[in-house]
């Protein structure tokens, strides 16, 4: 559930309220709880429960006793009781709800942890909850810094001040224990307030900090998740997970929580399969699981010395086999099983009903036909060598007509080639004038 300023504008856009986790009506902040009893009435002569839920920092919150009759409703800044002074949080909820929620998380009514309300806050106090908040960015870093001098393995990953600016409250992480006595001396002398060291563990980091999961989604443990159970590798190999520590590991370095979402419907597949470790016998020899499958129900076995070569069975087909065997009757191969699953072809061929181009258009390299290529470069080379050769017989003819130019403009020029003209005229003539020897011999 959002607020009315964290709708979406007239764009379609989210406008969000800006707010930083400090939402006046706590719809869109941590570990959220929507009163589903806000618009219904009380019954006759029943007072409403006088305890609230009030919220702090990140998703820090406390049930706290309205004594003074106090008319609170969710989104109020009031001062509340703290050991010393007052704090400052955000009413969170109200009336018969926080009975469950006290309910749920074990708190008593008459229990000590249970303190009371002061007042509605007032400006003053709201100033001076703003101004302290503000500095705790840069005290968390100076902090640090003075644990790094000190040479303490140690990470202070969060910075809490109270409400009345007398106290901060040092969220830290720390595999082996950790004497940081003179750290909170320096700590004192720097920043001139109460110091107080909290210790947490690395689940509880990433619950307060928040972040982007692998899945794309906010953290579980920053959202919804209240109770952080233990993880263990077992729970990847009952889902046939890669024991990749890289994979299987969150934003706070443990195995991820959400591997325990979906165990017990693993686990309840996984009855109908036959143990890994029972082995199959036939007469042509024994077989042992190599791999299952949980979604399909299928069971791959190779023979002992043939392990390239495996078999695919159905969770049915290996469960008889293994009563036969009980039986002391041996099966005569896995061959005959085996040729009885018909594989299912789950290719499906997808239309390009919007008309988009196939993604993989990019991924082909155009095929180069090197044939046809050298055919068009003898065909540009011949017909280079034909230009030239056009070109040089230009070049001759005028060439000669150059010379015969020439020679016309020189009278002996002329004289010679007339001679020439004549003689082969008579030559020609000489040559028509013979006698036909046939002829005359007729």
């Amino acid at each position: 559930m959002s607020c009315n300023s964290c709708s979406t504008g007239k764009d379609g856009q989210p406008r969000g309220c800006k707010n930083n986790g400090t939402c006046g009506t706590d719809s869109c902040n941590k570990l959220t709880v929507f009163n589903w009893l806000s618009n219904m009435s009380l019954p006759s002569n029943q007072k409403p429960f006088d305890c609230v839920e009030v919220r702090f920092k990140n998703s820090r919150k406390h049930f706290y006793r309205n004594t003074e009759n106090l008319s609170l409703s969710i989104g109020d800044i009031v001062a509340t009781e703290a050991s010393p002074g007052h704090d400052v949080g955000i009413v969170t909820l109200t009336g018969e709800l926080v009975r469950v929620q006290m309910k749920k998380k074990k708190v008593a009514l008459d229990s000590e942890d249970v303190r009371k309300i002061y007042r509605k806050a007032s400006q003053k106090d709201i100033d001076v909850w703003s101004k302290s908040r503000d500095r705790e960015e840069e005290i968390k870093k100076r902090s640090r810094e003075l644990a790094i001098a000190l040479g303490l393995q140690m990470k202070i990953s969060d910075v809490e001040f109270q409400g009345d600016a007398s106290k901060a409250t040092f969220y830290y992480t720390a595999e082996e224990r950790v004497d940081f006595r003179q750290l909170i001396k320096d700590m004192a002398k720097a920043f001139s307030i109460r110091i107080e060291m909290r210790q947490i563990g690395f689940r509880q980091e990433a619950a307060r900090l928040g972040g982007i999961g692998s899945c794309g989604r906010e953290l579980c443990c920053s959202t919804w998740l209240t109770d952080f159970r233990s993880v263990n590798t077992a729970a990847a190999r009952y889902q046939q997970l890669s024991l990749n520590p890289q994979k299987l590991a969150g934003q706070c370095g443990k195995l991820k929580c959400c591997l325990n979402f979906e165990l017990d419907a693993y686990l309840e597949a996984l009855q109908q399969f036959p143990k890994s470790d029972v082995k199959l016998y036939t007469e042509k020899g024994t077989a042992v699981c190599q791999k299952t499958d949980i979604f399909k129900g299928h069971i791959w076995y190779a023979y002992e010395g043939e392990w390239m070569n495996w078999h695919k069975l159905t969770t049915d087909q290996a469960n008889e086999i293994i009563e036969l065997n009980k039986k002391k009757e041996k099966v005569i191969s896995l061959e005959e099983y085996a040729l009885e699953l018909i594989e299912e072809d789950t290719k499906t061929d997808f239309e390009n009903v919007v008309g988009q181009d196939s993604l993989t258009r990019f991924d082909k390299k155009p095929t180069r036909n090197r044939k046809k290529r050298g055919a068009q470069n003898k065909k540009k080379r011949r017909n280079n060598n034909g230009n030239k050769a056009t070109v040089n017989a230009r070049g001759n003819a005028k060439k000669s007509n150059d010379q015969n130019a020439k020679k016309s403009n020189n009278p002996r020029a002329k004289s010679s080639t007339n001679s020439t003209n004549v003689k082969s005229s008579n030559k020609n003539n000489n040559r028509r004038k013979k006698p036909n020897k046939n002829a005359n011999s007729k």
